[in-house]
Order: structure tokens, then sequence, then C-alpha cells
């Protein structure tokens, strides 16, 4: 059973897949700062200088003046602004997702796509399909 876990972790494809979740765990981290610190401010500016991440409809009685100072009270909170920018963060590594699978798919698709070299003809008198080297056609015995 040993010998055969290691040969499953080490096959190659459970490799690339660990690969893959390491790196897309940093990657998601870089998305999140880009949104967070990059994206969401000058869109906050424009809005009049609003601060997404603390956007949240407070449930309960009392008043808060901050999306911290509510839950630092434990005050039950709706939390719609971190909500936009997790969608904002989704929404772009979906987008860069969708295009390395395009370049992917048009890299891939140019190799597979070279023109396969004619084999037949059509026969200008009776236009039966020929061999391409044919000098005569097999079916009205014209001479091409």
């Amino acid at each position: 059973m040993i010998k055969e876990f290691r040969d499953f972790i080490m096959r190659g494809n459970v490799l690339d897949l660990a690969v893959a979740v390491i790196i897309g765990g940093a990657f998601g981290k870089i998305v999140t700062s880009f949104v967070n610190d990059i994206i969401m401010p000058p869109i906050g500016l424009i809005l009049g200088n609003v601060d997404f991440s603390n956007l949240f409809i407070n449930l309960s009685s009392q008043n808060y003046d901050s999306l911290a100072a509510a839950q630092e009270a434990g005050a039950p909170t709706i939390n719609y602004g971190l909500f936009l920018n997790t969608v904002i963060d989704f929404l772009i590594v979906a987008l860069v997702i969708f295009l390395v699978i395009k370049a992917f798919n048009s890299l891939h698709k140019k190799e597979a796509s070279a023109p396969a070299e004619p084999t037949t003809k059509q026969c200008a008198y009776c236009f039966t399909e020929i061999p391409i080297k044919a000098t005569r056609c097999p079916h009205c015995t014209s001479q091409l």
C-alpha cells in the first residue's frame, strides 16, 4: 500500500497539480492585493471617497461608525463592501484564466491546423474523385 501511494504521489499529474495549487494560491493573494490596494481606491475616489471594505449594513439597534467597530462589538452585519471586493477579485482571476486558456488554445490550434496535402482531384469531364497522380480517369477513361 505504501508503494502504491508513493507511485501515486510521484506521477507527473499529481506533481503538476500540486505546483498549480501552490502557484494559484500565491496568484490569488496577488490578485486580492491588486483589487484591494490598486483597483478599489480609485473607484472609491470617483464615487465620492467611498471605502468599499467599510461598507456594511448594521443589523443591530446600535449605531457604529465603521465595520471594524461593529465587528469588535460583535454586532451582526452584512458586509456587502467586502463582498464587492471579493466579486471583483473573482472576475479578475476568471479573466486571467480565460486569457491564458485562450492563448494556449490558439497556440495548440496553430500547431494542429496545418492543412494536409490533397490526395485526390476531380475529373474535369465526369467530376469523379480520382487520385491526384492519375493521368486517366478510371470512371470515364478521359485523358487528364
